[in-house]
């Protein structure tokens, strides 16, 4: 029996998650799926594709309402609940895959560049976040215990200057 994208999708997502996205190929997807590389092209048209899939993966859950904060920390939450989530969304969004819908649907409850201005630096502080606990883990650096509590003051930053138009 074939694989679907559904499967594919998963596949890369486990790997992800215990390899990195440094170690993250096409290759090792295929072998991962016990399948030639080029059977994946029949689910994907490239890596960058399929990045945008992950990527929808990991924000697809994140619940998008009026307290932008809290819909702030669930997609923070949500990307790093996956080893290198934030530098898949980050890809995603600058290739524009897979990611716009959750900017367009948390533009609905700001403007559009209140909704790009969170979305960048969620992403941003949450990769810069991933790669120092990764540091940490290894001991190559101390902790800073102040990575959460930036967070939040930036996020305050940010909806304080907000404008209510679009």
């Amino acid at each position: 029996m074939g694989n679907s994208r559904q499967d594919v999708v998963t596949a890369a997502l486990r790997l992800l998650d215990a390899f990195g996205l440094d170690s993250f190929s096409m290759r090792r997807l295929a072998a991962e799926l016990e399948v030639q590389p080029s059977a994946l092209y029949h689910h994907v048209e490239n890596k960058q594709e399929l990045l945008g899939h992950l990527a929808g993966r990991i924000v697809g859950g994140v619940e998008v309402d009026a307290d932008l904060m809290a819909t702030c920390h669930r997609l923070r939450d949500a990307m790093l609940a996956v080893r290198d989530g934030a530098e898949v969304v980050a890809t995603a969004t600058a290739f524009r895959l897979g990611v716009s819908e959750f900017e367009a649907e948390l533009a609905r409850f700001s403007s559009v560049d209140v909704a790009r201005t969170l979305l960048i630096y969620v992403i941003g502080h949450t990769q810069a976040t991933q790669l120092h606990r990764q540091a940490s883990e290894l001991g190559a650096i101390r902790t800073d215990p102040d990575l959460e509590a930036s967070f939040d003051r930036g996020l305050r930053i940010i909806l304080a200057g907000q404008s209510p138009e679009s």
